[in-house]
C-alpha cells in the first residue's frame, strides 16, 4: 500500500509546487509591470555596518512616500514558499498605491552584516535608516512603518527618537517590543508577573544565529549579493522539534542545548531578572521614554501580550508631550490569534469558539491611514475613524468608544468563596458579589511541578506544537484537583465585560516561593467552559520586581495579579468562572518551588499552597462592566 501511495504523493507534491511557481511568478510580473525593483541595496548604518534592503517604488520621476519594514525574517526573494510571495504581494499592494515598499534585516540577519541580539539591536539603525530613505530623490522626505510581531516590535523605541521623517506608524501584534510599561515588567514578553514565558525558548531555536554561520564578504557587489543570493539565502533548515516534549527539559537554560539548537543569546537572557539593566540597553519601548510617531495600534484579544499592549496605547494618550501626538493614537482590537488579521472569516473560528462574523477591511484601515499622514490627502480619515474599534465576544459584535476601558464601564467586584473544597469544578467554589463572612475556609491543593497543569488553549504564539491557541473547553483541566474553580450561578441578565480585569488573592504556601496562575472563563449553559485570558504571578516578587521576598510558612501575603483584559458578553443563563492555580504550562515556566535561580535548577519540590477567603482576606476578581 505504502508503495502505491508513493507516486501519488510525489505527483501531488509536483502539482503543488507547480502552482505555488505559477503564482509567485505572476505577482512578480505584476510588480515589474508597476515598480522599479532595486534589491540587495546594502544601507549604511552610523557605525558603518550595511544592511541589506530591497526596494520597490512606482515607475514616476515624482517623490513618493515610503511605507518600511524592518525584520529578523527571511524575505530573499529568491526562496522558495511563501516568504517570497507575501514580499512580492505586500510590495505590490503597496507601489500600486502610490508607495514605495522598503524592506529590511536587521542587523545581523541574512545578508545584513553585523551581529543580531533580540530586541538590543541599536535604535539608531531605525532612525539611519529613515535619514538615508527621506535622502533620496525618490522620497518625498515621509517614512510610513508597518508590521506585525517582529517587523512591529522595534518600532515602538524607534518613535521614542522623534525622527522628523518618520511621519507615521502601523504596529501590529506588537507586545515583543514593550518593555516596562506601568505595572507591567514583561520586558518584550519575556516574563509574566515574572514568571517566563517559554515562547522565546521555541522561536529562538528557528531564529537565533548560531556563533558559527556563513556570511559574505563586505567587497562583495550589489550585483554579486543579486546573484549569489539566487543559490544561497542563508536560511539555517533546522531539524523539527516535538516542542510538547522538549518544554519539559530541566534545567530550562538547556532546552535549546538538549535539542542540539544553535548556541546563542538565549542562554545569556535566560538568566536576567525581571528589572535586570540590560533590559533597558536595548530596542525595547520603556514608559520612561519619550513617544513622537502618530501611531494606529492593532492588538488581538488572543495575543500573547494584550494586557500591555493595550497599556502602551492608553499610556501615549495620557503621556506624550506633543499633544497631537497624544491625540493621534488609534486601536483596532480584533478576536484573533497573533497577527491572524486578515485571517477573520464571516465565521471567525478562534480555538474551538465561533466569535462570528469578526471580518473588518483592515488593509483600508491601513492605507487611509497612511493616505492621511504620508500623502496629506484629506480624507477624513480621523474624523470618521473610531478611536477604539474593538470586538465583543459572545455577542459577536464591532463596537465603538473613544477610550479603553470604554466609557461607562464599572468595577463589579466578586468574591471567592468556598466551604474549603473549590478544588476541581465539582466542588464548592462560588464567586459572587456579597462579601465573604467572617469565618473563612481556605482552599488548599497540592502544586507538583512534576505534574503542572498543562496549557490548554490561550493567549500564545510561537509555541511550536506545544500549545494551539485560542479558546478551548477547559473542563478536562478543572476536574484536575490542584485547579480550584470559583463560578457565578447562571445570570439572569447578560454582562459584558470590557477593560482590565483585576485580581487579588491572599495565599500561603509552604515553599519559599512559588507561582499562582488566573484564567477567565466564559461557562455555557452545556457546561462549555471558554477561557478568555490568563495570568501568572511569582510570589517572590509581589512586593516590586527591583527586589526577590520569599514566603515564610503559616504567612498570609496579598498577590495582585497583572490584569487580563476581554471583551466578552456573558450571555443569560452562562456563567463567570475564575479557575486559580499554580502552574499553565507551558505557556509559562515551571516554578520549581525552591526559591533557587529556576533557570538553572533540574530538581523540583511539592508545594502545598492555599488561597484564603474571608472577610479579613477577601480575594476577589474585579470585572469591568458595560452597562447597554
Amino acid at each position: 500500500m505504502k508503495n502505491s501511495l508513493r507516486p501519488l504523493m510525489l505527483f501531488s507534491l509536483f502539482i503543488l509546487a507547480f502552482r505555488l511557481s505559477a503564482q509567485e511568478n505572476n505577482i512578480l510580473q505584476k510588480l515589474e509591470s508597476i515598480a522599479i525593483i532595486d534589491q540587495k541595496v546594502m544601507m549604511p548604518m552610523r557605525d558603518g555596518v550595511r544592511l541589506a534592503t530591497d526596494i520597490y517604488r512606482p515607475k514616476t520621476d515624482k517623490p513618493v512616500p515610503v511605507i518600511f519594514s524592518k525584520t529578523p525574517y527571511n524575505f530573499n526573494s529568491w526562496g522558495d514558499g511563501e516568504p517570497r510571495t507575501r514580499t512580492y504581494e505586500r510590495a505590490y499592494e503597496a507601489v500600486s498605491r502610490g508607495y514605495a515598499y522598503v524592506v529590511q534585516n536587521e542587523r545581523g540577519r541574512y545578508f545584513s552584516e553585523g551581529e543580531w541580539d533580540i530586541l538590543g539591536v541599536p535604535t539608531t539603525d531605525g532612525y539611519d535608516a529613515f535619514s538615508w530613505m527621506a535622502q533620496q530623490p525618490w522620497c518625498n522626505g515621509r517614512v510610513g512603518t508597518l508590521g506585525c510581531s517582529s517587523t512591529a516590535e522595534w518600532q515602538m523605541a524607534v518613535a521614542a527618537l522623534d525622527h522628523p521623517a518618520h511621519a507615521a506608524m502601523v504596529p501590529q501584534g506588537f507586545g515583543a517590543g514593550v518593555g516596562r510599561v506601568g505595572d507591567y515588567y514583561e520586558q518584550g514578553n519575556w516574563y509574566r508577573g515574572g514568571a517566563q514565558q517559554m515562547l522565546f525558548t521555541s522561536w529562538l531555536y528557528g531564529v537565533q544565529n548560531d556563533r558559527i554561520r556563513p556570511t559574505f564578504p563586505k567587497d562583495a557587489t550589489q550585483e554579486e549579493l543579486i546573484r549569489i543570493s539566487r543559490f544561497f539565502d542563508l536560511a539555517p533548515e533546522q531539524p523539527e522539534v516535538d516542542w510538547s516534549r522538549a518544554f519539559r527539559h530541566l534545567p530550562v537554560q538547556d532546552i535549546i542545548k538538549n535539542v542540539d539548537g544553535p548556541a546563542g543569546i538565549y542562554e545569556n537572557m535566560i538568566r536576567r531578572k525581571p528589572n535586570d539593566p540590560a533590559w533597558y540597553e536595548g530596542g525595547l519601548y520603556h514608559d520612561d521614554m519619550p513617544f513622537g510617531v502618530p501611531s494606529f495600534w492593532f492588538a488581538s484579544w488572543y495575543d500573547v501580550s494584550i494586557s500591555p499592549n493595550l497599556a502602551l496605547f492608553n499610556h501615549v494618550r495620557k503621556n506624550a508631550k506633543d499633544p497631537e501626538i497624544a491625540n493621534n493614537q488609534y486601536l483596532v482590537i480584533a478576536p484573533v490569534l497573533h497577527c491572524r488579521y486578515t485571517r477573520a472569516t464571516e465565521n471567525t473560528i478562534v480555538g474551538e469558539r465561533s466569535v462570528g462574523d469578526a471580518r473588518l477591511d483592515y488593509d483600508g484601515l491601513v492605507y487611509g491611514w497612511f493616505d492621511h499622514w504620508l500623502k496629506g490627502e484629506n480624507n477624513g480619515f480621523l474624523e470618521k475613524t473610531p478611536r477604539v474599534h474593538y470586538y465583543t465576544m459572545g455577542s459577536n459584535q464591532w463596537q465603538t468608544s473613544d477610550t479603553w476601558p470604554p466609557e461607562g464601564a464599572e468595577m463589579m467586584t466578586y468574591y471567592l468563596s468556598s466551604g474549603g473544597k473549590a478544588n476541581s469544578m465539582y466542588g464548592d467554589g462560588k464567586l459572587a458579589t456579597p462579601k465573604p463572612g467572617k469565618e473563612g475556609h481556605p482552599d488548599v491543593f497540592t502544586y507538583d511541578p512534576a505534574n503542572p497543569v498543562p496549557s490548554l488553549g490561550g493567549n500564545v504564539c510561537c509555541t511550536g506544537n506545544a500549545i494551539e491557541g485560542g479558546a478551548f473547553d477547559q473542563r478536562e483541566n478543572e476536574a484536575r484537583q490542584d485547579v480550584l474553580v470559583y463560578t457565578t450561578e447562571p445570570l439572569k441578565e447578560g454582562v459584558e465585560v470590557s477593560g482590565f480585569i483585576e485580581t487579588t488573592l491572599y495565599i500561603s504556601s509552604d515553599a519559599k516561593d512559588t507561582d499562582f496562575t488566573v484564567k477567565l472563563i466564559d461557562v455555557y449553559p452545556d457546561g462549555r467552559a471558554y477561557n478568555l485570558d490568563e495570568t501568572i504571578q511569582r510570589a517572590r516578587y509581589r512586593e516590586g520586581y527591583d527586589k526577590e521576598v520569599f514566603l515564610e510558612e503559616g504567612q498570609v501575603y496579598k498577590l495582585e495579579l497583572t490584569p487580563l483584559s476581554t471583551s466578552n458578553y456573558f450571555a443569560p443563563g452562562h456563567r463567570i468562572r475564575i479557575e486559580v492555580s499554580s502552574s499553565n504550562f507551558p505557556r509559562f515556566e515551571r516554578n520549581l518551588n525552591t526559591g533557587g535561580n529556576n533557570y538553572d535548577e533540574a530538581q523540583g519540590m511539592v508545594a502545598r499552597n492555599k488561597v484564603h477567603h474571608s472577610e479579613k482576606y477577601p480575594s476577589q476578581v474585579r470585572l469591568p462592566v458595560v452597562r447597554r
